[in-house]
C-alpha cells in the first residue's frame, strides 16, 4: 500500500491564513477628539480665556451715562508641531515570485506597515491623554473607604458608577458651561461596568436587556462610550512575547467638540499634517521606493503619518485612575 505522503502533497491553502491583525475598531485615537487638518507642519492657535466670558459685568444704564464695558484676553502662545512617524518593510523580487496563494507580498507589507503606524498613534494617544496629571480633575479608585478625591472601585458591587460619573459631568458643566460627551474606558473597566449589578438593574427592562456601549452611554448621559481594546507587545523581536492592553484600568470623561471650529472649546485636538504630497485625511501616506541596491525588483513599502496631539482645555477632562482593582 502506498504511504500517505505518496498520495497527498501538502500545499498552501488558498482560502485561509492566520495573522493577528487588530480590527480598526480596536483603535480609538481618531474617535475621541476632533481632527484638525493643517497644511503647515507647525503653527499657533488662539485660546479665549473663559473667565472673561463668564464674568457677570453688564450693568443697568441710567439716562445720558456711559454703559459698563470691558475686554477679554486671548492666549496666543499655544502651538502644535506635527512630528512625522514612519515604518517600512522591504519586498524583494523573490518574495513576489515565490509567494503562494493567498499570500500577496505587496498587500501584506502595506497592511503590516499601516498597522504599525496605527499602533504607534494609539500608544501616543494613551501616553498623552490617558493618565493622571493631565486634566484639571483626577479621581482615584480605592477598594474600600474612599476619601476626598477618591471613589469606590467599580468592580465593587457597592460602588455607584452612574452617580459618580453623572456627578462628575455636572461638576464639569458648572465650571465650564459644557457637559462631557465622551467616556473612554480601559477594557477591564468596560467589562466591570457591563456586569455591575446597579447597571444591570437599570437595563433589565430595556428591549434587549443586554448591556452595550450604547446603553452605557445613555446611562452616563454622554454621546458615546469607547472601550479601548488595542493591545501591544512590549517585548523586542526574539524575546518572549509580552502582550497586554495599551489602556490600563482607568477611565477618561471629556467634552470633545463634534468638529473643529472657531470659538468652540474641546478638551483636546488632533492636528494632522495633510500638506505633504499624497497625504490622506489623517496625515498618512504609503510610498513605494525602488531599492535596486538590495536586489533587482526590490521595493520598500514605507508608511508615514504626521500628527500632533494637544490638550487644549484641561478643565474639560476628568480622569478616573484605577477605576477597577
Amino acid at each position: 500500500m502506498p504511504q500517505r505522503n505518496q498520495i497527498h502533497i501538502d500545499k498552501a491553502l488558498n482560502n485561509i491564513s492566520v495573522a493577528y491583525v487588530q480590527d480598526a475598531n480596536s483603535f480609538i485615537a481618531d474617535k475621541v477628539f476632533p481632527i484638525v487638518r493643517v497644511q503647515k507642519q507647525s503653527d499657533r492657535y488662539f485660546v479665549y480665556l473663559k473667565e472673561d466670558w463668564f464674568r457677570d459685568e453688564a450693568q443697568e444704564r441710567a439716562p445720558a451715562t456711559e454703559s459698563a464695558g470691558g475686554d477679554y484676553d486671548i492666549d496666543n502662545t499655544p502651538s502644535y508641531f506635527c512630528k512625522k512617524y514612519a515604518y517600512h518593510k522591504d519586498v524583494t523580487e523573490e518574495d513576489r515570485t515565490n509567494a503562494d496563494t493567498p499570500l500577496n507580498s505587496d498587500t501584506d507589507a502595506t497592511e503590516f506597515v499601516t498597522h504599525k503606524l496605527l499602533l504607534k498613534r494609539e500608544v501616543l494617544w494613551a501616553n498623552k491623554f490617558f493618565k493622571p496629571g493631565v486634566w484639571s480633575t483626577d479621581l482615584v479608585g480605592k477598594p474600600s473607604s474612599p476619601g476626598v478625591g477618591e471613589f469606590l472601585q467599580w468592580d465593587n458591587k457597592d460602588s455607584d458608577p452612574i452617580k459618580l460619573i453623572t456627578d462628575a459631568g455636572a461638576s464639569m458643566a458648572g465650571k465650564t458651561g459644557y457637559k462631557p460627551n465622551v467616556l473612554v474606558l480601559g477594557p477591564h473597566v468596560y467589562n466591570a461596568l457591563k456586569n455591575h449589578p446597579a447597571i444591570l438593574e437599570r437595563i433589565k427592562y430595556t428591549e434587549k436587556g443586554i448591556m452595550t456601549a450604547e446603553l452605557l452611554a445613555s446611562l452616563f448621559e454622554v454621546e458615546k462610550v469607547l472601550p479601548a481594546w488595542a493591545i501591544k507587545n512590549s517585548a523586542p523581536k526574539g524575546a518572549a512575547e509580552n502582550t497586554n492592553f495599551i489602556f490600563g484600568k482607568h477611565a477618561l470623561l471629556v467634552y470633545a467638540a463634534p468638529r473643529p471650529s472657531l470659538k468652540k472649546p474641546s478638551a483636546g485636538y488632533i492636528f494632522v499634517w495633510t500638506g505633504l504630497l499624497g497625504a490622506g485625511a489623517y496625515g498618512n501616506r504609503i510610498l513605494r521606493i525602488p531599492m535596486p541596491h538590495l536586489g533587482l525588483g526590490t521595493e520598500r513599502i514605507e508608511g508615514e503619518m504626521a500628527f500632533d496631539m494637544q490638550v487644549v482645555a484641561s478643565d474639560l477632562g476628568i480622569f478616573f485612575k484605577n477605576a477597577v482593582s
